[in-house]
């Protein structure tokens, strides 16, 4: 069953320091300041993410003097404005980027933010691949980026050095395309993905084991776990990176091993020059 909160109870559904303000101004929050049932659905995911990302936000505010997030894909920019109320506009420090293809999402979040006096936040229509980032990146966060605009984001990452890699990625169709036409032919497990539904399925899994495994060997500790609960969202895999500088050949080997059985090349390890 779908639920929607009256005003009276949304301060329960909110994140300490939260403003009801902000949500209103993300329209999340009606004039009345109810929550309707696809808000509080929107608003579950996009606060459940900000509370584990909370061990990054504090480690690189407590490192570095001017702390920059990347919000890749950033939509609507939900995720970007509640994590500046949250940590940058009391902290007086860091910096928001917020990089989005689409001109009038962008444009639209920019004029909010003006409105908002959010003067830390800059924005950026361009995709992932093409967009202009800052040069040193201390956290990078894809909340849904479909397909290889996952890859891109997690290529600026490392292109930039990124202490923290957050992503969650969306609908995944190249692993599934190339599982299609080249993978293991006549083999026992290409019973795995026969089926289109079965294809698609084993290979937004595999996509994602394949990220995991090039981020170990590049140095990175890495936590797979859930964003939220199924009622709230299909594309629930959160990736989780830390770069600890201790690159795995380990990790490395089988990721190549992994590759080759698969008869696979996604864009991620292409372009990495890792199989």
């Amino acid at each position: 069953m779908r639920r929607s909160v009256k005003a009276a109870g949304v301060r329960r559904e909110l994140l300490p320091r939260q403003s009801p303000k902000l949500l209103k101004e993300l329209h999340l929050l009606t004039r009345d300041g109810d929550l309707n049932a696809d808000a509080l659905r929107k608003l579950k995911q996009v606060n459940h993410l900000v509370q584990l990302l909370q061990p990054a936000l504090d480690d690189i505010w407590a490192r570095f003097a001017e702390p920059t997030v990347v919000d890749a894909a950033s939509g609507n920019a939900y995720l970007g404005f509640i994590l500046y109320e949250l940590f940058l506009k009391a902290s007086e420090k860091g910096r928001l980027y917020s990089i989005e293809s689409r001109p009038e999402l962008a444009a639209s979040a920019r004029e909010r933010a003006q409105r908002l006096g959010f003067d830390r936040m800059e924005f950026q229509s361009a995709t992932l691949e093409q967009a202009t980032y800052p040069p040193r990146i201390h956290l990078l966060v894809a909340l849904h980026a479909c397909d290889t605009a996952t890859d891109d984001a997690l290529l600026a990452a490392l292109a930039h050095n990124a202490d923290h890699i957050a992503v969650v990625p969306c609908c995944q169709a190249e692993v599934a395309e190339q599982l299609k036409e080249t993978g293991n032919r006549g083999s026992p497990m290409q019973a795995l993905y026969e089926h289109p539904w079965h294809r698609r399925e084993f290979g937004s899994h595999l996509t994602n084991v394949v990220r995991v495994l090039a981020l170990e060997s590049l140095g990175y500790r890495v936590t797979v776990t859930e964003l939220t609960g199924w009622e709230h969202s299909l594309k629930n895999e959160l990736i989780l990176a830390r770069r600890v500088h201790r690159e795995d050949a380990g990790a490395l080997d089988r990721l190549k091993a992994l590759l080759e059985s698969a008869g696979i090349h996604p864009k991620l390890t292409r372009k990495l020059q890792l199989a």
